[in-house]
């Protein structure tokens, strides 16, 4: 076993880097990635879980099932305003480890509650709750490995972690429809429901009456956390120094300050759900736009005023990144690459299912009504992992790209993409939802999803780049873990209001509402980073 705690580290020197930091740093980041892809497969399993409730025929509507997705995505993205300081406060190895453990409490959860259609709306409403913390995960990864490797291979190193970490939304998207298809843990895990609509796998349609074990896609994620968990705990370490983790403790008290915060996190997002989600649920008192700036103020500050000692004094510290400019433009402008990823990645799967798998009949009367099955549909769970697959393939190449062309350009030329891709795939959307035959759309509505997923892979690894180069050493930790807090809103807003949308039969005012942000994005970077005379000129 290494040595746990670091406690001279300078990779900014190279004969220090090519001597020993290249392998501590390396071995770190092969064990944090496959810890952080199961944060992001069970953080975005409800995208597909809710499809294959869905065809199973579980008692809610459609809208109740994306409001699914948007809970997780809510929760996770608050956690990932507490796990942004995680490292600070508690170290490396002991974040990792404990963070890592935290997921098998959602997974095996899922997957008992999913044995039983009955099981109550609020239990899986729980459940998409507690799955916040795999989205939570990512702050504290991001941080964490921002401080093992020199500024040089800035954008290459995080471009591995996030993308081959976001590869636990495609993993999760191929992985939970295969393992639904068999009973692999036999009278353990129950027994099997029939299919009442069409499914499908990565190989193809699945016809209904056939069986699925729809409780597989919790179960099945307990076969590689509890192997990971262990692998943090003798593999991992925490860099002791004064920029980094000064004090981590023992790591009891680690996992003490830890839970601590996370629950901060669980009851202000629980607080922001109960204000948006309507009754019965919630009040339904508040519009989203109003509440999710609430929430993230709140837990800001409980953090800061719920604390005391130590700990107060170390986030204290931390929250002098909230007075750089460059904080606030770079989370505008992550929020565009992440944010757009991780929120069509759960929206996706029953965006296909709701848009294309049903035939859209104008009535005499010129109303249209979109409630008849369409047997020619695409199978959502067959095509909608390639989006996230790329998108996370392609993240560590935008990275190395932009370190050696530099970030901001690269960020550029991601805008003008993004903008173009949503103006189409809106135009494709809008045919699809008017036609009694939509899977005529599907390919080209596909395709320019396909380029925005891309895009916004290239994207996270120029901002990476962007963030490295703008942020000192101690800064750039919590400005990642903050950016990608603020941006895994996403994961919550698309969902969301591509719902509301596609409930008013108007699904592309969202795609158009996108687009003007990506526009506003552009600017904002150009501004900051492009113009001459720009504050930092292409980092």
């Amino acid at each position: 076993m290494p040595d746990v705690n670091i406690k001279e580290w300078k990779v900014e020197d190279e004969e220090f880097w090519n001597s020993k930091g290249k392998k501590i740093a390396n071995r770190n980041l092969w064990i944090s990635i496959p810890s952080l892809l199961c944060g992001f497969a069970i953080w975005l399993m409800w995208g597909i879980i809710t499809v294959q409730m869905l065809n199973l025929g579980y008692p809610f509507e459609q809208s109740q099932l994306f409001t699914l997705s948007a809970i997780a995505g809510l929760s996770g993205a608050t956690l990932r305003i507490p796990s942004t300081f995680f490292i600070r406060i508690a170290g490396g190895r002991n974040t990792i480890f404990f963070t890592t453990a935290l997921l098998m409490i959602p997974a095996f959860g899922t997957g008992v509650a999913l044995m039983d259609k009955d099981t109550p709306l609020w239990t899986f409403q729980l459940l998409a709750l507690l799955s916040g913390f795999g989205g939570g995960n990512f702050a504290s990864s991001m941080s964490n490995i921002s401080f093992f490797f020199p500024k040089k291979v800035q954008g290459t190193s995080l471009g591995l972690n996030a993308g081959l970490g976001n590869f636990g939304v495609t993993t999760m998207q191929i992985l939970i429809p295969l393992v639904m298809t068999v009973g692999i843990f036999g009278s353990l895990a129950g027994g099997p429901s029939i299919l009442l609509n069409t499914s499908g796998t990565l190989i193809g349609k699945i016809p209904a009456g056939s069986e699925t074990w729809i409780q597989n896609a919790g179960f099945i994620w307990l076969v590689f956390l509890v192997p990971l968990a262990f692998a943090g705990w003798f593999g991992m370490n925490n860099i002791v120094t004064e920029s980094v983790t000064p004090n981590p403790g023992n790591p009891l008290g680690a996992f003490v300050k830890i839970s601590g915060l996370l629950f901060i996190g669980l009851v202000t997002a629980a607080v922001g759900l109960y204000l948006l989600l309507p009754p019965p649920t919630g009040s339904g008192l508040l519009s989203k736009w109003i509440v999710l700036p609430l929430v993230i103020i709140a837990t800001v500050l409980l953090m800061r005023y719920l604390t005391t000692g130590e700990l107060r004094q170390n986030l204290k510290r931390q929250y002098k990144i909230f007075n750089n400019k460059h904080t606030w433009a770079m989370t505008v402008i992550y929020t565009m690459t992440f944010g757009s990823f991780i929120g069509f990645s759960a929206a996706f799967p029953l965006a296909i299912k709701v848009i294309f798998g049903f035939s859209h009949i104008t009535g005499a009367n010129g109303v249209i009504t979109h409630d008849t099955l369409n047997p020619n549909g695409p199978s959502a769970l067959t095509y909608a992992w390639m989006g996230p697959f790329i998108g996370a393939l392609i993240r560590p190449v935008g990275g190395w790209i932009s370190d050696k062309v530099g970030g901001a350009k690269v960020t550029q030329i991601v805008s003008v993409v993004m903008i173009a891709s949503a103006l189409g795939a809106a135009y494709f959307m809008t045919a699809a939802y008017e036609s009694p035959t939509p899977e005529e759309y599907f390919l080209p509505f596909f395709v320019l999803f396909i380029i925005l997923f891309t895009a916004t892979g290239v994207g996270n690894g120029s901002t990476f780049r962007t963030i490295a180069m703008v942020f000192n050493e101690e800064q750039a930790g919590p400005v990642l873990g903050w950016t990608s807090a603020v941006a895994a809103y996403g994961a919550f807003i698309i969902p969301k209001v591509l719902g509301e949308q596609i409930k008013a039969t108007t699904p592309e005012y969202a795609l158009y509402g996108f687009a003007i942000f990506y526009f506003i994005c552009l600017i904002l970077n150009w501004w900051f980073y492009l113009r001459p005379n720009a504050y930092v000129k292409n980092p």
